[in-house]
């Protein structure tokens, strides 16, 4: 019996290991941005891990372990499903509380990318970023001493500096990820395979050599196609990211001056627009990367 017994044991034992080391590894865990957080807030999350919330429930619990009251902790349980069952969808909550959390959990969590983003950027291109911060700091300040700029005027045109600032970013790193794809082309080996192809398309000595000889040369010509579209872009890109600026710099020269934040708009719009389009662009020339 006992012999048995270890057998069976032996088994399982065997059996535990085969799962384990069979066993589906644990999915990746699926990053949280700012643009996730906002479309599905959670305020299931805000409504139970807020310290009133904690403080009350788990106070309500240590009364029950010390009374050895069970009803105290069965009415904790009750109330704490009622309050998680309505707050979280609480337009009045969400108003005064959850979605002021969720505005600062996003503006963190941009931050955490705008840091990211900046720390994947070349010297050169990390220099540029920090002239336009400190730029942008500089309008910061000089528009807050100019006695022409109410409070509500100036922060809508300090948010459209910030978001200048964030596409700045975006797009000069955008930017040196293409230059890194560009200097690892040998374009010159390119153009001499395109030469070749061509040669072979029209000197085939057969229909399947042909055949083989274009799709070859169509997919050195696509190749050719993507590298000037790449050179189009970027053309177009560094040609904002210096007129952003540029801009920035005038403006804060300027800003002390101004008379009406109407004028400071008028700049920042145009800009937005043109950032707007290279952004478009961005979209475009991603889709022939691909």
């Amino acid at each position: 019996m006992g012999h048995r017994s270890l057998i069976l044991s032996t088994g399982n034992w065997r059996l535990i290991i085969l799962r384990f080391l069979t066993r589906e590894p644990n999915p990746p865990k699926e990053i949280v941005t700012a643009e996730k957080l906002r479309a599905n807030p959670p305020y299931l999350k805000f409504a139970f891990a807020n310290p009133y919330n904690l403080s009350l429930f788990s106070c309500a619990l240590a009364a029950s372990a010390l009374t050895l009251n069970p009803f105290l902790a069965i009415g904790a349980l009750g109330a704490e499903v009622i309050w998680l069952l309505h707050a979280p969808g609480s337009r009045t909550l969400q108003r005064l509380a959850w979605n002021k959390k969720l505005a600062a959990l996003c503006a963190e969590l941009e931050q955490r990318e705008l840091d990211a983003r900046i720390a994947s950027l070349g010297g050169p291109e990390q220099k540029r970023v920090n002239a336009l911060l400190g730029a942008k700091e500089k309008i910061d300040q000089l528009a807050a001493q100019n006695p022409s700029f109410t409070g509500d005027l100036l922060r809508d045109e300090l948010v459209k500096c910030d978001m200048l600032v964030r596409s700045f970013i975006e797009i000069a790193a955008t930017c040196a990820r293409y230059n890194h794809y560009l200097n690892s082309v040998d374009v010159k080996e390119l153009e001499k395979e395109r030469a070749s192809w061509e040669g072979r398309v029209k000197f085939a000595k057969d229909d399947a050599s042909a055949e083989i000889a274009k799709k070859n040369l169509d997919i050195i010509l696509k190749r050719s196609g993507k590298i000037q579209e790449i050179r189009k872009y970027l053309d177009a890109a560094q040609g904002q990211l210096d007129l952003v600026e540029n801009t920035f710099h005038l403006i804060a020269d300027q800003i002390v001056t101004m008379q009406s934040p109407r004028e400071l708009s008028h700049q920042l719009d145009d800009l937005m627009s043109g950032v707007e389009a290279v952004q478009q662009a961005t979209v475009h020339t991603e889709q022939l990367m691909a």
